[in-house]
């Protein structure tokens, strides 16, 4: 049963909360960060909490106590608690697809769970009996008892799959690179550009490779185009290969059994997953069976246990203390009433090179919706534009913009405090950079600042009123701090299950549905009906005149 609150569309002249938060908000533009901070010595403390094994220092915001007492009402008067417990029972929240979202489901431990009956299928028997198989499945390819058609064993795994079937994969491989067993080398292949697919069968060995074709349906146009691109590969340049070798180089993750047999793959090498695993939200499935692979299937059970941790304590602690509550909040505060259009993800961190591309398809596939859950347009903001890169490269890019920009773009930084490496000096100065960042963005430089600093050097006055206004940092800008002791399988899960239920919290704040994504299928009808017109004898020309125009080019250049 749907329990959203009321329609957002009037949130605005219905809802008390966010009334009384647009009247506090206009107070606290009288004082900047700068100013709570120095007449506050207790702002960290009161302002940070941790949780499953991450820090959050939120401190670097805005806000006061009176600030995060509204919004925690804000958040009660939306329903956040009930719409909680809603998903977590299996309750069929995603009410336009009619389906449970139980993404947490895959990483509870089947010893400490009373049994989730969803459509009369026991839900934590089926999941952990998919892991036993993962678990089966992993260790035969690493141990090197699966080896290919000739009897090589496997050196290459190549995960093709689109959207969530390849970001949450190659993200977490990536992330947990120093983990990774040290004779696979793992590959990730989505775009239907045929770049993508060239630049990994260049250089793989046909006979040490395996591929795993990720998707659920087993017809996603650009997966299986891919798909059957590798397999013609393997095919052609494996020597002596046959179609009944395809079995031992090729592996599926999805339901489609039929269409998995016609491809060449056992069904014993099929790993299932449920309609109510969203694709932003399956890397915790079979879908992570690449990162079983690649690290390991104890070190991807403590991913799946980081993320259980944080789920129980979003279950559990009250929204006052509730780190992914907090940070949802903090992000409605922000894009609500402050006014901000996007969130700069920045992790010191080289391994979650990926994060910011995880999180731009979690949060804006999720959120990104203009639409109330009655069907109403909404007359609110909803999700901002997450963007980002890894720090300290984003210092030497776009940074310039976030700290002298006409815009105010609140920051995410994200670090560990133990390095993977043991390399002298590094990881010092990574710190010593992120936490720079953060305090220049709260602090900035003033004027008199500027003045002094240059007077100190001896440049003459006209100088110094010349570049005085280029060098004055407004500050007064946002951040958010989240720590972890080192990047592990654990700690990582519990930073992707905070992010998503920062997306869930929000979302239910919004009053959208966070879990479904009708935005991505008008392009895909259209795509179908293009590419027959490019190369095929259909040339209806029932576009506009631009797609018309763009499509003759298209087709004469393919025809030469």
């Amino acid at each position: 049963m749907q329990r959203a609150a009321p329609n957002l569309t009037a949130l605005q002249s219905t809802s008390a909360a966010f009334q009384a938060l647009q009247k506090h908000h206009a107070t606290t533009t009288k004082h900047t960060l700068r100013d709570l901070f120095a007449t506050d010595d207790g702002r960290f403390g009161e302002f940070s909490l941790e949780a499953a094994g991450l820090f959050l220092d939120y401190a670097k915001n805005t806000i006061t106590t009176e600030t995060m007492a509204l919004l925690c009402r804000l958040a009660r008067e939306r329903n956040v608690e009930i719409q909680r417990d809603a998903m977590f029972a299996g309750e069929k929240i995603n009410t336009t697809e009619h389906r449970a979202v139980l993404h947490t489901a895959l990483r509870a431990p089947l010893k400490s769970t009373n049994p989730l009956i969803v459509d009369g299928q026991n839900v934590h028997a089926d999941i952990h009996e998919v892991l036993q198989q993962m678990h089966a499945f992993t260790d035969a390819v690493r141990s090197e008892k699966w080896r290919g058609y000739n009897g090589k064993a496997i050196t290459d795994i190549v995960n093709i799959g689109i959207g969530g079937s390849d970001l949450g994969p190659k993200m977490v491989c990536q992330a947990l690179r120093p983990f990774e067993h040290a004779r696979l080398t793992m590959h990730f292949v989505s775009n239907v550009d045929g770049h993508d697919l060239d630049a990994v069968l260049s250089q793989t060995n046909p006979e040490t490779t395996l591929f795993v074709i990720a998707s659920k349906t087993f017809t996603t146009m650009e997966t299986m185009m891919n798909a059957q691109t590798a397999r013609s590969w393997f095919l052609q340049n494996a020597k002596g290969a046959k179609e009944s070798d395809l079995a031992q180089h090729f592996v599926a993750v999805s339901t489609n059994t039929q269409a998995v047999k016609a491809f060449g793959i056992h069904p014993e090498n099929m790993f299932p997953f449920w309609d109510w695993v969203g694709g932003r939200y399956s890397v915790w499935s079979s879908i992570g069976l690449a990162v079983a692979l690649a690290v390991g299937f104890e070190q991807f059970s403590e991913f799946l246990a980081g993320a259980h941790a944080m789920d129980e304590h979003f279950r559990q602690a009250p929204l006052e203390k509730n780190m992914p509550v907090i940070l949802a909040l903090i992000g409605i505060w922000q894009r609500n009433f402050c006014g901000s259009s996007s969130l700069s993800i920045a992790p010191y961190h080289q391994d979650l090179l990926n994060f910011a591309s995880y999180l731009q398809q979690l949060e804006m596939e999720s959120n990104g919706k203009q639409v109330a859950l009655d069907g109403e347009l909404l007359q609110i903001k909803t999700c901002p534009v997450i963007w980002g890169n890894v720090g300290t490269n984003g210092q030497h890019a776009y940074f310039q913009l976030l700290h002298q920009g006409t815009d105010i773009t609140p920051v995410d930084f994200i670090a560990a405090l133990h390095p993977s490496h043991t390399l002298p000096d590094h990881h010092a100065a990574l710190l010593a950079n992120c936490f720079a960042q953060s305090e220049a963005f709260m602090r900035g430089k003033t004027a008199d600042e500027v003045r002094a600093e240059m007077q100190a050097k001896g440049l003459a006055e006209t100088e110094i009123e010349a570049l005085l206004p280029h060098r004055i940092f407004p500050g007064n800008r946002p951040s958010n701090t989240i720590l972890m002791d080192k990047l592990t399988p654990a700690s990582l899960g519990a930073l992707i299950a905070l992010y998503e239920h920062k997306t869930f919290v929000q979302g239910v704040i919004w009053g959208v549905n966070s879990f479904d994504q009708w935005g991505v299928e008008l392009g895909k009808v259209l795509a179908t009906q293009i590419r027959d017109e490019l190369v095929g004898d259909n040339t209806n020309a029932h576009h506009d005149s631009s797609t018309n125009g763009l499509i003759a080019r298209a087709r004469a250049a393919l025809q030469k």
